[in-house]
């Protein structure tokens, strides 16, 4: 198979569910949702996940690979739940690579929306790969410009390293002597106010907050 795929390049059918996925308003279970990506094939392939829209999206490792005759859920988290953004069409594209090579070989296009209101959050198992839907391999007629969603997780990791760094600095800070207190081993100018405690104790508290969402 190696050396059939070191030929002439070949389009390939990608197997992706569900063809489209749905993000409600009003039903914070809906924000986050699950893509689940199959590869029926005898090799490995490498997948990435391109969106028109990725400021708005957060997808947990948007690259990798998936084993043959093997499967992965991508999920996809909606990052910004706005009535302003409702009944905005973005698209994900699933892009299928050759492995080593990365060589393109097929493509999907999943649609997503957010809708106003709320539903029933329903529990949701990885389909049969019978249930899977095959996407053309053809170009699309309307061109869509699909940014690296990976970017976001370059974002959120940079913003995780300055709070961690924060949350160091305001825990140094709760550990130094407070005024009033008598230990002649620390020099006088390392004393803080109560005040100051305070500070940081809610600055570290704040931290702790936006690592955890992160």
């Amino acid at each position: 198979m190696q050396s059939q795929l070191a030929g002439t390049p070949r389009k390939l059918p990608v197997f992706v569910f569900p063809q489209s996925i749905t993000f409600f308003l009003d039903d914070q279970s809906t924000h986050k949702q699950v893509l689940t990506l199959y590869n029926p094939y005898d090799f490995p392939i490498r997948f990435r996940v391109l969106c028109t829209a990725p400021n708005k999206y957060k997808v947990v490792d948007p690259e990798g690979t998936i084993k043959a005759r093997c499967c992965v859920d991508i999920v996809v988290r909606h990052k910004s739940p706005l009535p302003s953004n409702c009944n905005v069409v973005d698209k994900f594209r699933i892009q299928m690579q050759e492995h080593p090579t990365k060589q393109a070989i097929g493509k999907r296009d999943v649609e997503a929306k957010l809708l106003a209101g709320t539903t029933e959050a329903t529990g949701r198992s990885t389909p049969d790969p019978e249930m899977f839907q095959q996407l053309p391999i053809n170009e699309s007629r309307q061109q869509q410009s699909y940014a690296l969603i990976a970017q976001n997780k370059a974002m959120d990791r940079g913003t995780n390293y300055i709070a961690l760094i924060a949350g160091i600095i305001c825990i140094i800070g709760l550990l130094l002597p407070t005024e009033g207190e008598r230990n002649n081993r620390v020099p006088d100018y390392l004393y803080l106010s109560i005040n100051l405690k305070l500070i940081f104790s809610f600055v570290l508290g704040m931290v702790t907050i936006i690592i955890l969402r992160l």
